[in-house]
């Protein structure tokens, strides 16, 4: 397998997991242990990473600890994190060091990271064709690259207004809701960056989780998703542009015959992100040779 990912979990073929077969666990026990000195360091890292990108965020996301299997029902067990933390410990310069440590101390290597849980779509049309994007260059991750919509379910959404991001506590979270926003932020990213309108969009099939070994293991879940368009029409709403336009600058369109052997075959595949070869590996295992 491509050394830049990892699969954490794979749905049965061929039709993968759907909103109702999932639950979430949340506590705190699931979130990343701390060193002494950790503060520091996350400060200083962000500090750097914000000079770099100055239009980088802070805000809460969920951490994925691990999964669990019980009775034909896929488990999340999630805690809290943020993105800053991310930047400090994921995409730190000391991601192996921590690694390392935490395999030490806990027999987990992603104990001090943290992970916080992404979500991605393998988008498909109409016209048999997967739709793609080419990152900008100013995005705080992979600029330049090939992606799959994606980006991460958000804690905020299921918390409410009522409660501020900075004070969101996973008592806050209803267990439901957590899951209703698992599946319901990939729609929304493929709103957001490909300017889909909701009704054309099938429910999200869960395919599985992959890791992107190039940011210290960090998890997504990745979706399938069906559209009701063409890819032409696609191209038309996506040039016309939506509230997260400016994070890619086009859109591509790959067969389903040449996303099954993008790995083995294209040259796409050194240009892609990891999130996208994960989504398009779990794609290919689990439905590929089934549609």
């Amino acid at each position: 397998m491509d050394p830049d990912i990892s699969l954490m979990f794979q749905c049965t073929a061929p039709v993968g997991i759907s909103e109702c077969q999932v639950q979430a666990e949340l506590s705190p026990q699931y979130d990343r242990h701390q060193l002494p000195g950790d503060r520091v360091q996350i400060e200083t890292a962000w500090a750097a990473r914000r000079q770099q990108n100055p239009w980088l965020f802070d805000g809460a996301k969920f951490r994925l600890h691990s999964i669990k299997q019980e009775g034909g029902v896929l488990v999340f067990r999630l805690g809290l994190t943020s993105y800053k933390d991310f930047v400090g410990t994921n995409l730190a310069h000391r991601v192996e060091q921590l690694r390392q440590q935490g395999h030490e101390d806990f027999g987990n290597s992603q104990a001090y990271l943290a992970d916080p849980l992404g979500v991605g779509a393998m988008l498909h049309t109409t016209d048999d064709k997967f739709v793609l994007l080419r990152r900008s260059l100013h995005v705080g991750e992979a600029p330049g690259k090939v992606d799959i919509p994606g980006g991460h379910p958000e804690p905020q959404v299921v918390a409410g207004n009522a409660v501020s991001e900075g004070s969101i506590c996973h008592q806050d979270l209803p267990k439901e809701l957590v899951v209703k926003e698992l599946f319901s932020s990939v729609l929304r990213e493929i709103q957001d960056e490909v300017n889909l309108p909701l009704p054309t969009l099938s429910s999200p099939v869960l395919l599985g989780i992959a890791r992107n070994e190039t940011s210290g293991g960090r998890a997504s879940a990745e979706f399938y998703v069906r559209c009701s368009l063409t890819s032409e029409e696609v191209q038309h709403n996506y040039a016309i542009g939506g509230p997260e336009a400016q994070e890619s600058t086009s859109a591509m369109f790959v067969t389903r015959e040449n996303i099954l052997t993008t790995e083995q075959n294209g040259d796409l595949w050194k240009e892609l992100c990891p999130s996208a070869k994960g989504a398009i590996k779990l794609y290919t295992e689990v439905m590929g040779l089934c549609q």
